[in-house]
């Protein structure tokens, strides 16, 4: 690779210029609410399926609610109902119960001495605190119990509140521990991390989950932040980037019903469906999941969740070290310089379009590939930075190339976005060797389309009226054409010749051929009305397309610039469409052509043809359009013509001309009935002695 000092500043300039502008967007914040989402799409496909087991969810859900219901003990329950409850699950290494008691029991004092009786005998039970910025005072005996659950002031700590919220003095006195569950979720309103601790007037309150692994020595507060055994807790700030399984129920979830259920067989000796040591060393969760009782908590996961699943996540990367590091952002940033010279260099070295998408596929997969393995194995380098950095290098180096390097290439759209679909100009774009001299064999549908007698009208009209005539006729067709995917080959006076199948091959190359004929038949209509309005004469056109291998490209010289198709497929169409005038029709296809259109067209045969100049007989329809009648009655007209050329085509030709008579009088015009009707009749008169009686011999081009 050869390059001069000049073009490589420019590079360097280029590639500088891209990576400053989408380092500004990177800073600016402006990729946050992408990068979240693709923080979710990761977690949702990359993340493991479940936890190893041993965080359980207790559940009061639906079930529970009815089950006690059928025993006439409604919701809100008796506090002594949650005391069998947290008995069974005594064994627990921890009971989280994310339910808080703001005001006595309505049942009575003795109500909230059985919870709190229940609480202290487990021993193992942590309780919410809600910290709040609202105006509340808070009472001697409360502030006491903050500054018991506190925590050592080591971390930043970002979030500050000036109040809490917090169980009855009876019913948190007796519990565990305590710790904060408010979590507030990021801009986009789905939960992906949670703080592990918040400023509480003097003291540092830590967060529900980190309280309670603080008390088992689970994690501990050392040089100056907070390790698990020997980790570090990758925090950003203050908070926990949580990674989350990616099933919606991750983790082992048991309605309290059934702990219910396996208490009281328990205790009338019956073998319990969920025995108590199932949740020795397990830490366990208790939270509302019924409908109306819980706020949802969207997080990259699902749309639907709980603040108790948040937690038991929480729970599960502090307990498992199962944590998602994030990258720091220079190393986004790094990354984002490197594939911004990388883009520039290769783009304006590389002019093949397919090279440089090919080489920006590939970029693009190397940075989710390199992202999606680094979160696979718990390290978050985000995404979106990358992706920007290489988009618009891309964009910067390909409008660079093409506003000092393109004028070739606008040469080639001019000239050929005249007469063929831009899709095909781009075509020729990116394959220009399909422009140098020379041909390649291709299967082309040709199509050609003259006006019917226009030396006549020539004539009898002034040279400005003609020319109005054949300019706006050519236009049309050109337009309908072009719509249609062809190509344009030429105007040979008041002809024009198109063709589908080069420079692209296309599926339905015969079938946009064969509505390219019908819809000029159609605009034909619309032509003649502002001719007949401009007091000109109405003009008729004859269409004729033949499908078949033929030559096609750059076949002019050096100096002039011809990219055309030759070659018998082109001839028969000619003749095709000249052919029209011998049976006085409008479309006249190939059977090649015709084969391949399936039944998307109102069609007729018209028989076999010997076209001057060839041996070989070919089989021709005629397309029918729905100019002059409507559609259900040009079908009930093809069905009819269709009986009375079976007849002929069987030898039967009293009858074909009996049914043909009966076409001609309901359609006294029409070409191939009065043709076929005279040709039964000649039959008839003079029986064939040939095989090849019922093929038509043309003797003029």
């Amino acid at each position: 690779m050869n390059l001069d000092a000049s073009k490589f500043g420019k590079m360097g300039l280029l590639a500088l210029s891209a990576f400053v502008l989408s380092l500004i967007l990177f800073l600016s914040g402006f990729f946050i609410p992408f990068e979240y989402k693709v923080y979710d799409l990761m977690s949702r496909h990359l993340n493991p399926a479940k936890g190893p087991g041993d965080i359980v969810i207790v559940k009061i859900d639906q079930q529970s609610l009815d089950t006690l219901s059928s025993q006439s003990i409604n919701w809100p329950w008796p506090r002594q109902m949650y005391a069998p409850l947290l008995d069974y699950l005594s064994q627990a290494d921890g009971v989280l119960v994310d339910i808080i008691f703001t005001e006595p029991s309505s049942y009575g004092e003795e109500d909230d001495l059985l919870l709190a009786e229940a609480l202290q005998k487990a021993g193992n039970v942590f309780l919410p605190i809600f910290l709040t910025n609202d105006n509340r005072q808070m009472g001697v005996d409360e502030l006491a119990f903050m500054k018991r659950n506190a925590m050592p002031d080591v971390l930043s700590t970002r979030l500050v509140y000036h109040a809490a919220i917090t169980n009855i003095e009876k019913i948190r006195s007796a519990a565990r521990g305590a710790g904060n569950v408010v979590i507030k979720p990021d801009a986009d309103g789905t939960y992906r991390r949670v703080p592990l601790s918040f400023k509480f007037q003097n003291e540092t309150i830590p967060n529900f989950v980190l309280a309670s692994l603080l008390k088992d020595g689970t994690v501990a507060v050392r040089d100056g932040g907070l390790v698990a055994g020997d980790t570090t807790l990758p925090l950003l700030g203050d908070s926990l980037l949580l990674r989350f399984y990616s099933e919606r129920e991750p983790f082992t979830v048991i309605s309290a019903a059934d702990i219910f259920k396996s208490s009281m067989d328990s205790e009338a000796g019956r073998t319990p469906a969920i025995p108590r040591d199932f949740f020795k060393g397990k830490k366990v969760f208790i939270g509302l999941t019924a409908a109306g009782l819980y706020d949802l908590k969207p997080t990259p996961i699902t749309a639907v969740s709980t603040g108790v699943m948040v937690h038991a996540t929480a729970m599960d990367n502090l307990l498992h070290r199962h944590f998602i590091r994030q990258l720091p952002p220079w190393v986004s940033i790094i990354l984002m310089l490197l594939l911004s010279t990388a883009v520039c260099l290769f783009v304006l070295t590389q002019h093949r379009f397919s090279i440089n998408v090919a080489f920006f596929a590939a970029a693009a997969a190397f940075v989710l590939g390199l992202s999606g393995l680094l979160f696979k194995n718990g390290i978050y380098l985000q995404v979106v930075p990358s992706a920007s950095a290489l988009i618009v290098a891309m964009i910067a180096s390909v409008a660079y190339s093409y506003a000092t390097e393109g004028k070739e290439r606008r040469f080639v759209r001019r000239a050929f976005a005249q007469y063929m679909d831009e899709t095909l100009v781009d075509y020729l774009l990116q394959n220009p060797d399909l422009i140098k001299p020379g041909g390649q064999r291709r299967r082309l549908s040709v199509f050609f389309a003259d006006i019917a007698g226009f030396t006549t009208i020539a004539e009898k009209l002034p040279a400005e009226a003609t020319a109005k005539i054949l300019h706006t006729a050519l236009n049309t067709f050109s337009e309908v054409i072009i719509r249609n995917h062809g190509v344009i080959d030429k105007y040979i006076g008041d002809c024009i010749m198109a063709f589908w199948g080069a420079p692209i091959a296309g599926e339905n190359d015969e079938l946009n051929a064969c509505r390219a004929a019908v819809e000029c038949q159609e605009a034909l209509v619309e032509i003649n009305r502002g001719l007949v309005a401009d007091g000109l004469t109405e003009i008729a056109i004859r269409i004729g397309i033949n499908s078949g291998d033929a030559i096609v490209g750059n076949l002019g010289s050096d100096r002039l610039f011809d990219f055309t198709a030759i070659g018998d497929t082109v001839n028969l169409a000619s003749r095709l469409e000249s052919a029209n005038k011998h049976f006085k029709t409008r479309i006249m296809v190939s059977e090649d052509t015709f084969n391949h259109t399936g039944e998307a067209f109102i069609s007729r045969e018209l028989g076999l043809i010997e076209v001057k100049g060839k041996s070989q007989p070919i089989r021709i329809h005629e397309l029918l359009v729905t100019v002059d009648r409507p559609e259900e009655e040009l079908r009930s007209f093809a069905a009819a013509y269709g009986r009375a050329y079976q007849a002929f085509s069987g030898g039967n030709w009293q009858e074909a001309a009996s049914l043909f008579s009966a076409l001609l009088a309901t359609y006294p015009g029409d070409g191939p009935a009065a043709y076929y009707l005279k040709w039964c009749e000649t039959l008839q008169a003079n029986p064939p002695l040939t095989n090849d009686w019922n093929v038509i011999k043309m003797t003029e081009k």
